[in-house]
Order: C-alpha cells, then sequence, then structure tokens
C-alpha cells in the first residue's frame, strides 16, 4: 500500500510539472512567412518550455519572472545571417546583463546542435531549442517552408532542417526580437519576413534601455 501511494504521488507532482511547462498552442503556423501575425507590445507570453544543450527542461516563464529577458529566434545554425546576428550580440551582451536582462536564443536547432555552434561563435549567453516549434507558432513566428524551397536547401546547399531540428514538420520561424518583462508582457516586438534583415545589435540595446525595469 505504502508503495502505491508514492507511486501515485510520483505520478501527480510529474502530472503537475508538465502542466506547468505545457505550451498554449491556439494558434496555427502561418502558410507563408509573410503572413505571420506575431505577440505584439501587451501580449502575454504563452507557457513556455524549452530544452538546453544537454536536452534538460528550462522554464522560461519562470526564468522571466525573476529577470526581464531579450529573447532573439533565429532560424537555426545552418543559416549564416543568423549565425552573424548571433555573434554580433556579443558586443552588447555585457551591457544588457548589466541593465538586469538575461539574453535568450532560440531556434528550431535540437539541443545537440546548439552547444558547437555557441562554442563554434564563442557565445556566452544561453541558447535553446524550440524543435518542434510549438513556442514559435505560440509566438506568432512560426510559418512552413513551402516544398520547393525545402528541396532546394537540401539538394542545393545541403541544409537539412528535418535532419537538425529531428521533426518533419518544415517549420521555421521569421527571425525576431521580443522583450519581456517581468511579469510576463511583451514590451517590445521586432519581426521581418526577410530573413536577410535584421535589427542590430546596437539598436536591440537602445530598445532594452528604453523598456528597463
Amino acid at each position: 500500500m505504502k508503495r502505491i501511494k508514492t507511486y501515485l504521488w510520483l505520478q501527480f507532482v510529474a502530472i503537475v510539472f508538465l502542466a506547468g511547462c505545457h505550451t498554449n498552442q491556439h494558434r496555427v503556423p502561418a502558410d507563408t512567412a509573410k503572413n505571420i501575425m506575431p505577440l505584439t507590445p501587451g501580449d502575454r507570453l504563452p507557457q513556455i518550455c524549452l530544452n538546453d544543450s544537454k536536452g534538460k527542461t528550462f522554464n522560461l516563464n519562470d526564468s522571466i519572472s525573476k529577470k526581464p529577458a531579450v529573447l532573439i529566434f533565429y532560424r537555426g545554425g545552418w543559416c549564416p545571417f543568423c549565425t552573424e546576428h548571433l555573434a554580433g550580440l556579443q558586443s552588447v551582451a555585457p551591457e544588457l546583463i548589466t541593465l538586469g536582462y538575461q539574453l535568450i536564443a532560440i531556434s528550431p536547432d535540437r539541443p545537440a546542435l546548439l552547444a558547437p555552434l555557441s562554442q563554434e561563435k564563442g557565445l556566452n549567453y544561453k541558447l535553446l531549442s524550440d524543435s518542434s516549434m510549438k513556442v514559435g507558432t505560440a509566438m506568432g513566428i512560426a510559418f512552413r517552408l513551402d516544398d520547393a524551397t525545402f528541396k532546394k536547401y537540401k539538394t542545393s546547399y545541403n541544409i537539412d532542417i528535418e535532419a537538425d531540428s529531428g521533426y518533419t514538420h518544415h517549420l521555421l520561424p521569421v527571425p525576431a526580437v521580443f522583450i519581456v518583462g517581468t511579469d510576463g508582457i511583451v514590451k517590445y516586438t521586432y519581426t521581418d519576413p526577410n530573413y536577410k534583415e535584421r535589427l542590430s545589435p546596437e539598436l536591440i540595446l537602445k530598445v532594452a534601455k528604453r523598456n528597463v525595469e
């Protein structure tokens, strides 16, 4: 009887934990990058749990409740525009931290690909995996890569987004920047369907200063 009670208690704890990490999924991915509908200032961050480079669960909401965040969504380590942007953020990361922010970059890359990219680019901030793209979808920035482009990436450029994410959903995020306060409210949003256009690190820092708590 004691073992049964212990087993039931552990099941209850697991259910509560998983419920706290459940990403609210009321949105669907857009059909193209131009048709996304991202969260905007005043919106509340959905419940978000992601995986770190070791595959461990990271509760983003809990982390942000303690410290505001600058969230960077990028397409993956295979994208040179993304990796250049991530490397450029190193120049403002120390000042963002001094302002009280945490800097976090999120992509569809599976956890095993995060550490190599971080080491290669010398990144000293956290990278997280949204390989299922549930979070990107909930944030309103996910879109499905069309079949022709998926095939072109794979055959012409040796880019296999299925292998990188571990999923066959063919979903990518439109590169985005969100600033979120400790109250879980989005303070600032930037997206651009043109993946070659990014918000400069200097401008991100300027906006972060305007929204510091």
